[in-house]
């Protein structure tokens, strides 16, 4: 036997990698935190190979291409949200109501939701594709869902008239900065760690704050 033989007799032909082990929702939030950590464009099949411990070939293989993943991963990460928001809207019973009750539930969400908001706020600086995906499928829906609330509340002068895009970026700017532990931890040194903390109570906490500026008392 030569010794190449004996390589392939020791070496069963197999990529480097074994098939996925990983259920689904593993797989997809491994690909959240690895674009969310390296951007799309850093991020390569190749990397989402090694941390998947799958094939060169997995991504490809079972969704398509590399944007298809990206794809599936925020449909992951998102699809749920806006029933969430629509539920929350339709039990209240007045438009100050209705605000208060999703920017809470975003705040809350956005407060366990780190990899999802540094990937939002990487996106949202860039003009792509991937953004048309986000706005479609999940920016679009959420601001037409509450609009009509915030034009009453406008309407009502308990909101100051302002372009939308600054309301959007007031109301929706606080929940990604959630995701900045790092900078939390150096502005409050002697406290907690800040991935450590109550995530829900500091959601609160800052939600009440963006409320308290947004909303004018009622008019008596």
């Amino acid at each position: 036997m030569t010794d190449g033989n004996r390589r392939a007799a020791r070496s069963p032909t197999r990529s480097k990698y074994a098939p996925a082990q990983l259920d689904e929702s593993e797989i997809l939030r491994r690909g959240l935190e690895t674009f969310a950590e390296l951007g799309y464009a850093a991020t390569t099949v190749r990397e989402l190979a090694r941390r998947l411990e799958v094939s060169h070939n997995f991504i490809n293989d079972r969704y398509g291409s590399k944007g298809d993943f990206w794809r599936a991963v925020v449909d992951f990460a998102l699809l749920d949200d806006q029933n969430e928001f629509d539920h929350r809207l339709a039990e209240s019973r007045d438009d100050d109501e209705r605000l208060r009750g999703v920017i809470v539930q975003l705040y809350r969400r956005s407060a366990n939701a780190s990899a999802m908001n540094r990937l939002l706020a990487d996106e949202s600086t860039r003009d792509s594709d991937r953004l048309d995906y986000l706005h479609e499928r999940f920016i679009k829906p959420f601001w037409d869902s509450i609009e009509p609330t915030i034009n009453r509340l406008i309407a009502a002068g308990r909101i100051p008239q302002v372009p939308p895009h600054v309301l959007y970026t007031a109301i929706t700017g606080p929940a990604l900065a959630l995701a900045q532990d790092p900078v939390a931890d150096r502005l409050n040194p002697a406290a907690a760690p800040a991935a450590k903390q109550d995530r829900k109570s500091m959601a609160d906490t800052l939600s009440s704050l963006v409320l308290h500026g947004l909303l004018r008392p009622c008019r008596q």
